[in-house]
């Protein structure tokens, strides 16, 4: 595996069984990769390259025979304009995306949703399979013990994209209907600062271990997971192994990972639908037991075994 580089990270090191090579920064990584390629003495069957927003170009120097396969989970597109200054978000979102990615589009494509699969195929990609995520936790066998109180949380970088001020505004519309409601936001980034001065009736945790993350999601009565898009939505289907359903915004990635009244809520992309899918789910207790049930049987269909069987079917 060849990655970027970090502060104490050392340069090469085994972790279960692989070889991780960590070569320049998240912006010489790329120029580092092809020149460990060319000048390094290992020999691959398959070279995976995995595109998050700025690929690789394997395409261009990859020259013994080797076959490419790219991996890429979501595309970037509106995300330029949320973190980006403008005019680099122009050019991002009308020219550098696609002007990348279209040296990827007769070679094999593996990516995690039916949203992206469709795009990369708008893209004009010809040969692109779906692979789903797994699980980062174990699903429990019944639906744990929830607050006594109605309890929502956030669980994300608080970052532009991610949307965290939306559920902020969405619990605001809602206290007045229900005075007990509690807003737990788990994550940390550029914004929370800024939002606990805003919101101070928020309990922001922060970014917690896995252990108290986890905690917080499954005594949570519903997940709210906002954004501009996702590849999949690794939270819901993570928070669904722990009996906690989601009310999500109806954009590419979740609208896979949320089936719509089954595991979870798709509401419009805006505070108010939120507010309203929220209070719907929370003032329901007939329809919140029955998804919370869904949302473990929807769980066990994913596992990061299954996933790397299905990946490794696809490299035979």
């Amino acid at each position: 595996m060849f990655t970027s580089g970090y502060p104490g990270g050392s340069n090469e090191e085994e972790i279960d069984g692989v070889k991780v090579v960590r070569r320049g920064d998240r912006l010489s990584v790329y120029r580092q990769a092809k020149r460990f390629y060319e000048t390094g003495p290992e020999r691959f069957d398959v070279i995976i390259d995995e595109i998050n927003t700025v690929p690789f170009m394997t395409p261009r120097f990859v020259r013994r025979g080797e076959r490419v396969v790219a991996l890429i989970h979501q595309l970037a597109r509106e995300f330029w304009y949320y973190e980006m200054p403008y005019p680099v978000a122009w050019a991002g979102y009308h020219y550098f995306e696609y002007h990348w990615l279209k040296k990827y589009r007769d070679i094999m494509t593996v990516t995690v949703s039916n949203s992206t699969k469709n795009e990369l195929l708008g893209l004009g990609f010809k040969d692109v399979h779906v692979v789903p995520n797994g699980l980062n936790v174990d699903t429990l066998n019944a639906v744990p013990k929830k607050t006594s109180d109605p309890s929502i949380v956030f669980v994300g970088r608080l970052k532009k994209a991610k949307r965290p001020q939306d559920v902020a505004e969405a619990y605001s519309i809602l206290k007045d209907k229900l005075p007990t409601l509690r807003l737990t936001v788990v994550g940390d980034g550029y914004l929370l600062q800024e939002m606990r001065v805003k919101y101070p009736d928020v309990d922001f945790r922060g970014y917690v271990d896995r252990t108290l993350r986890d905690e917080l999601v499954a005594s949570s009565w519903v997940i709210a997971v906002p954004g501009v898009r996702e590849g999949w939505g690794q939270v819901v289907t993570d928070s669904n192994a722990l009996g906690t359903p989601a009310v999500g915004y109806d954009i590419p990635g979740l609208r896979d990972s949320i089936q719509d009244g089954y595991n979870g809520l798709l509401v419009k992309p805006d505070p108010t639908s939120m507010a309203q899918g929220l209070h719907g789910l929370l003032s329901d207790d007939e329809m919140r037991t029955r998804l919370s049930a869904n949302a473990l049987d929807w769980s066990r269909r994913f596992s990061w075994e299954k996933s790397a069987q299905d990946f490794e079917s696809l490299l035979k």
